[in-house]
């Protein structure tokens, strides 16, 4: 495509975009602005100069909100409209609804981001008001001036990906709680535990060996001191065997065991807090089970979509690590761009130029907040084992100017775990180190 007329590639890209909204927001369509709540919710059918035409307030859940569209159509129809296009802000659950509502009668629905609609507020009238009213008439303004975006389209698969994505964020959140309350408690009451191992939480030995401990004192750490060491480590290596394991990390057993005669500590607390930990290593255990059925579930979908190959040809992204990654994305190919997922990220780089002046290139932090998140655990293994990746930290921490700092690196090459990831799926081709450093020379044969 020439760019002979001065276009840029965001030119272009922008103009796509808005082409792609104006199918969607005909101007012969009236504009059904809806603010959704619990029980009322407020409806306004207005035109493309924001001309209020009808309103009314509905009593109902948003499921019942079929009769709603209905009358907005009688009333779009009977101004000489074509058709309606509906618009609402993506809050909760109940946007799902209206737009399969919406689908099921023909009717095109787009979202108005919540920001939007506070910014277009404070410039409404500068009184900040606050209404069911007020918000309905500037939903339909904002579409009007297509400050809108085209919902992720409803997928039964990529949908159920999205859910396990969900349940496995909240699992890990419990986890992280679960972890930072033993470690309060044995601070408390027993801190000579702690210091028995390096990474006390991530050794299986050390977890195994404080259930026993547990379950047998009922908070009297005397009981264990009887049974002696040798039978202590016996215990300990049974419980190792029914946890899966093969065999423990006796220097470990042998400093919990000498830790069993440490005073240090609140005693008085000692055995109600031991209960409590006992108590939080079972629910630990039985998340961490959850875990990996969870995880096991979100790789079943990815071999579903037929992903995971693609996916893990990435060298350091795991199928877990690029699932939980696409269950906050969804299907990819809904962004034109590699760099439009970025940006839903918040991962792009926000500039200040004007004139002369150069300000400082931060990130923009906007977009999903759990996309960054997916994105940034994913840097972790890939920054290692990928060599690609790996030369890129060295080059941005190392070079003489514009050095950026590590978490800064580490942010760039999230986003570059993005736009690989958009590029794999998108184009169907597996993911090739060469290619990654743009580098279009063919490959140097190798001689017999």
């Amino acid at each position: 495509m020439g760019n002979g007329n001065g276009l840029s590639r965001g030119d272009r890209n922008r103009n796509a975009r808005l082409a792609r909204l104006r199918a969607l927001v005909p101007v012969n369509n009236a504009i059904v602005g809806i603010d959704l709540a619990d029980r009322k919710q407020m409806v306004v059918v207005t035109d493309h100069d924001s001309k209020v035409l009808a309103r009314k307030i509905f009593r109902c859940r948003a499921w019942d909100l079929g009769v709603a569209l209905d009358w907005a159509g009688q009333r779009a129809t009977a101004a000489g409209f074509a058709g309606v296009t509906v618009a609402c802000e993506p809050t909760g659950h109940r946007w799902r609804v209206l737009g399969q509502l919406a689908a099921d009668r023909g009717m095109a629905f787009v979202c108005v981001q919540p920001s939007m609609t506070s910014w277009s507020r404070r410039a409404e009238d500068l009184t900040c008001d606050k209404t069911d009213e007020k918000d309905a008439v500037l939903i339909a303004r904002l579409t009007a001036q297509l400050r809108c975006y085209i919902p992720e389209p409803v997928d039964e698969t990529w949908g159920r990906l999205r859910h396990l994505g969900a349940r496995r964020e909240q699992l890990l959140v419990d986890m992280v709680s679960q972890i930072q309350q033993l470690r309060s408690l044995l601070e408390c009451v027993w801190p000579a535990a702690l210091d028995t191992a390096r990474q006390p939480f991530r050794s299986r030995t050390w977890v195994a060996a404080m259930s026993v401990i547990c379950d047998r004192d009922n908070g009297d750490l005397t009981r264990t001191r009887r049974l002696g060491s040798t039978r202590f480590e016996h215990a300990v290596r049974r419980e190792i065997t029914r946890r899966g394991g093969q065999k423990p990390s006796l220097r470990i057993t042998r400093n919990l065991f000498t830790a069993l005669g440490d005073p240090a500590g609140v005693i008085a607390h000692r055995r109600g807090a031991l209960e409590r930990v006992q108590l939080l290593l079972g629910d630990w255990a039985e998340n961490q089970r959850r875990l990996t059925d969870t995880e096991t579930r979100m790789i079943n979908v990815l071999n579903d979509l037929r992903l995971t190959d693609l996916v893990t040809s990435i060298t350091g992204l795991s199928g877990v690590g690029a699932a939980a990654i696409l269950a906050e994305t969804g299907d990819p190919t809904r962004f034109a761009t590699a760099r439009a997922l970025v940006k839903h990220a918040g991962l792009a780089p926000r500039e200040k130029l004007s004139g002369a002046f150069t300000g400082r290139t931060k990130l923009t932090g906007q977009g999903r907040p759990s996309l960054r998140l997916a994105a940034w655990r994913a840097v972790w293994g890939a920054q290692r084992a990928n060599p690609v990746y790996a030369a890129r930290y060295q080059h941005l921490t190392g070079r003489e100017t514009n050095k950026l700092t590590p978490t800064q690196t580490q942010a760039a090459i999230a986003a570059t775990i993005l736009r690989h990831l958009h590029a794999v799926i998108t184009t169907g081709q597996r993911w090739d180190p060469q290619t990654a450093t743009h580098d279009t020379r063919p490959p140097i044969p190798v001689a017999a």
